[in-house]
C-alpha cells in the first residue's frame, strides 16, 4: 500500500488541533490507514511531530510566496495570504496549538520566519494608512491565524459552507482591521 505522506499529515495535523491527546490508533484510523502503517511511516509519536512542523512551515511559507504578500496593496495583500493558507488551515492551527508547548522565546525558527513575514505586512499596511494602529500588528498576526483555523473549523463541523469561508474570514478580519476616517 501506498501511502500518500502528505495527506496523513494533514489529517494528523486536523485531528491534532481539535483532539491533542488521541492517540496513534485514533491519527491512523482519521487517515485511514493501519496502525502498523503509521508506524512505518513515524517510529512515534515524536516522529510524527517533528514531521509535522517540517511539512506545515515548508507549506506555509510557499503560500506566503505565492501570496506575494510583499506586493501591491496590503489589503489585497491580506486577501491573497487568506486565499494560501485557507487550504493549509489545519496545518496553520497545528502550529498555532505546538507553539503552545514551548517556553517564551523557543519558537521553532520556522514559525518564527513565517510569523514575522505576516507581521511586517499588517505593519506595512499601518505604515501605509490601510490598517488601524490602535490593534498592533502582532494581534492582528493572531487573527489572521484564529480566524483562517475557525473558518476551516466551521466548514468541518458544517457550520459554514466551504464556497462562503474565505470571502467571510476576509470580511471579518479586514472590516476590524481598516483604519477609518472621521
Amino acid at each position: 500500500m501506498t501511502v500518500d505522506r502528505e495527506r496523513l499529515l494533514a489529517r494528523a495535523a486536523e485531528l491534532l488541533t481539535r483532539r491533542p491527546a488521541s492517540s496513534m490508533d485514533e491519527i491512523a484510523r482519521a487517515a485511514g490507514i493501519s496502525r502498523a502503517t503509521l508506524h512505518r511511516q513515524f517510529a512515534g509519536r515524536d516522529a510524527l511531530v517533528r514531521a509535522l512542523e517540517e511539512i506545515a512551515i515548508r507549506q506555509l511559507d510557499a503560500a506566503l510566496d505565492a501570496a506575494r504578500i510583499d506586493e501591491g496593496d496590503a489589503e489585497e495583500a491580506v486577501r491573497r495570504v487568506v486565499a494560501e493558507a485557507e487550504p493549509l488551515a489545519g496545518f496553520l492551527a497545528f502550529l498555532l496549538t505546538e507553539n503552545q508547548l514551548f517556553t517564551p522565546g523557543e519558537l521553532n525558527e520556522g514559525w518564527r520566519r513565517i510569523d514575522a513575514r505576516v507581521h511586517a505586512l499588517f505593519r506595512r499596511g499601518q505604515e501605509e494608512g490601510v490598517f488601524r494602529v490602535d490593534l498592533t500588528a502582532a494581534w492582528l498576526t493572531e487573527a489572521l491565524y484564529a480566524l483562517v483555523t475557525a473558518a476551516a473549523w466551521a466548514v468541518q463541523d458544517g457550520l459554514v459552507a466551504a464556497r462562503d469561508s474565505r470571502r467571510m474570514t476576509v470580511e471579518l478580519l479586514l472590516g476590524g482591521a481598516r483604519r477609518t476616517t472621521g
